[in-house]
C-alpha cells in the first residue's frame, strides 16, 4: 500500500518546485513595475496546516524560509526539518505562549499591541533572543481583525524602539478579504505612507512591509511589500 502512495506524493512534491518557480517569476515581474529590484521583496512560503513532507519538498526547490501560526505545530515541525531552514511567527500569539517559540522563530509579524512587545523584550531578554516583530497595523479599521489602529501605532512607536533586545522590523497589515486584488491595493498603500510617516517622524529606517498573501501578492508588491506571505499557491489548498 505504500509503495502505491509514494507516486502521488512526488507528483505533489513536483508541483510544488513548479509553483514556486512561477511565483518568483509574478514576484520579479511585480518588482519591475514598481521600480524595485525583484531581490528586495521576500517570499515567505506559508506552511501552516500542511505536513513536513511539502516543507521539505518545498526546501529542495530553495525555498528557505517558513511562516507557521501556532505555537505546538510550529515546535513540531521545526524539531523534523533541516536546521538550515527559517522560521518566522504569523499567527496571533497570546503570550503565554511566547517564551515557548521565541527561541525558534527569528521574526514575528503580528505583535499587535504594546503590551505584547513588552513581553517579546521581557522574555528575549531572560532567554537570550534578538527577535524581529513587525507591528501589525489594522489599516482598514476591520473590527474583525488585531492591531494598532494608524493613530496608536504613531502615538505608541517611540517607546517600542527603544527596546533593547527586540527590533522593530516594520508593519503589518491583513486587508479584508475580497475577490478582487485590486480591492486591497488602497490598504497596503496606506501602510506603505503610514510607515513612511513613521520614518520621517522618528528618524528610524523601518524598512520592512509584511503585506499580501496568495490573492494579492504582487498588487502588495507593486505598492512596496518587502515581504509577502503566500500559502496556497505553493502547497495547495488547506
Amino acid at each position: 500500500m505504500a509503495g502505491r502512495a509514494r507516486p502521488a506524493l512526488l507528483k505533489s512534491m513536483s508541483d510544488i518546485a513548479e509553483r514556486l518557480k512561477e511565483i518568483h517569476g509574478r514576484m520579479a515581474a511585480a518588482a519591475q513595475r514598481s521600480g524595485r529590484r525583484p531581490e528586495d521583496v521576500a517570499l515567505l512560503a506559508v506552511s501552516k496546516t500542511f505536513p513536513p513532507d511539502l516543507i521539505e519538498e518545498a526546501a529542495r526547490a530553495g525555498q528557505r524560509l517558513f511562516g507557521e501560526s501556532r505555537a505546538q505545530e510550529c515546535l513540531e515541525k521545526v524539531a523534523l526539518l533541516p536546521p538550515q531552514l527559517h522560521w518566522h511567527f504569523i499567527g496571533h500569539l497570546q503570550s503565554n505562549k511566547v517564551r515557548k517559540v521565541l527561541p525558534v522563530c527569528e521574526a514575528f509579524h503580528s505583535i499587535d499591541s504594546t503590551a505584547l512587545a513588552l513581553d517579546f523584550e521581557r522574555i528575549a531578554q531572560e532567554e537570550g533572543c534578538r527577535p524581529v516583530i513587525y507591528l501589525q497595523v489594522n489599516v482598514a479599521g476591520d473590527g474583525r481583525k488585531f492591531g494598532f489602529t494608524a493613530e496608536s501605532v504613531r502615538r505608541e512607536i517611540g517607546p517600542l524602539l527603544e527596546l533593547k533586545r527586540v527590533e522593530v522590523g516594520g508593519l503589518m497589515t491583513i486587508p479584508p478579504l475580497v475577490p478582487d486584488p485590486e480591492q486591497s491595493r488602497r490598504h497596503f498603500a496606506a501602510l506603505r505612507e503610514l510607515r513612511d510617516q513613521l520614518v520621517r517622524e522618528t528618524g528610524t529606517p523601518l524598512t520592512g512591509l509584511s503585506m499580501g498573501m496568495s490573492g494579492d501578492f504582487e498588487v502588495a508588491i507593486e505598492e512596496g511589500a518587502t515581504i509577502v506571505r503566500v500559502g496556497s499557491v505553493i502547497f495547495g489548498k488547506r
